[in-house]
């Protein structure tokens, strides 16, 4: 068995094999990461064909934060081209719980591995433009990272112009003309911005920030997936309103928003 530190491509190849014979299904199509207070969204794909711990596949961790359920499930549903396989990660590892990065993007490499083409990254934020309302969906046109950390090791050279495809940008706004765009900052947490960082970052050019989905993206874009991300505002972001900050905010707003979340999901998978 690989080691998901020496060898993380191989790992990930490992996961997807196991992926397969756990569902039957010999690819996936498409990917979805569910952020904290996104799980309930996915009631709008109605029933899936597996589930199972992530731990049932090598090189996945157990959750250790709230709201990360930390849970596999595979989906056949119609869309507009034929059924397509849905892979699901019900929560993800994180940068701060002190694991190292391949855990953060291990479901990410897997699911390309499996055969997604499109990944589907969700993630709640915190909203530093003040065009943003607390259960405002975004979509994610780019990023600014400020962890000074990459996936990628040695002379890999990715070209990140298009991180966050413009293709599937466009083609969410189609099903949904209100969605706004913005930059997302990556934060490496877990202590919240202070009001000072918040107001750097608004001058450095972001409009939400967070603490998970950057890695991810760089790591399945460098192996040719399609990225999509889409960060669900759930607070203001540090000194924007002057209230203090909390995790239960994050998971109540997300709930809050379950409903339009699973619709747009729907929507996306649909069109993909």
């Amino acid at each position: 068995m690989a080691d998901l530190y020496k060898d993380p491509i191989a790992t990930a190849q490992e996961a997807a094999d196991k992926l397969a014979s756990i569902t039957g299904k010999d690819k996936h199509d498409v990917a979805l990461v569910m952020g904290s207070g996104w799980i309930s969204a996915t009631q709008a794909l109605g029933q899936p064909t597996h589930e199972f711990a992530a731990t049932d596949l090598p090189g996945f961790l157990a959750p250790t934060v709230a709201g990360h359920g930390g849970v596999i499930r595979s989906y056949t549903l119609d869309g507009a081209h034929g059924k397509q396989n849905v892979l699901v990660f019900l929560g993800r590892t994180h940068l701060y719980e002190g694991k190292g990065l391949e855990p953060v993007v291990h479901g990410a490499r897997t699911a390309v591995k499996a055969g997604c083409k499109v990944i589907v990254l969700t993630n709640a934020c915190g909203g530093i433009s003040l065009d943003y309302t607390v259960g405002q969906p975004v979509i994610i046109r780019d990023h600014i990272s400020m962890t000074a950390t990459s996936p990628l090791i040695g002379a890999d050279f990715v070209d990140l112009t298009d991180l966050y495809s413009k293709r599937l940008r466009d083609l969410i706004k189609k099903e949904d003309p209100t969605l706004a765009e913005g930059v997302y900052a990556h934060w490496r947490g877990p202590a919240y911005e202070t009001p000072a960082e918040i107001k750097m970052l608004r001058t450095l050019g972001a409009d939400l920030v967070g603490m998970s989905t950057v890695p991810e993206a760089i790591a399945a874009h460098a192996l040719g997936a399609e990225i999509l991300g889409i960060s669900l505002v759930t607070n203001a972001a540090a000194g924007v309103t002057g209230e203090k900050l909390s995790h239960t905010e994050v998971m109540e707003a997300g709930a809050a928003a379950a409903g339009r979340m699973g619709e747009l999901l729907r929507k996306v998978l649909n069109n993909l």
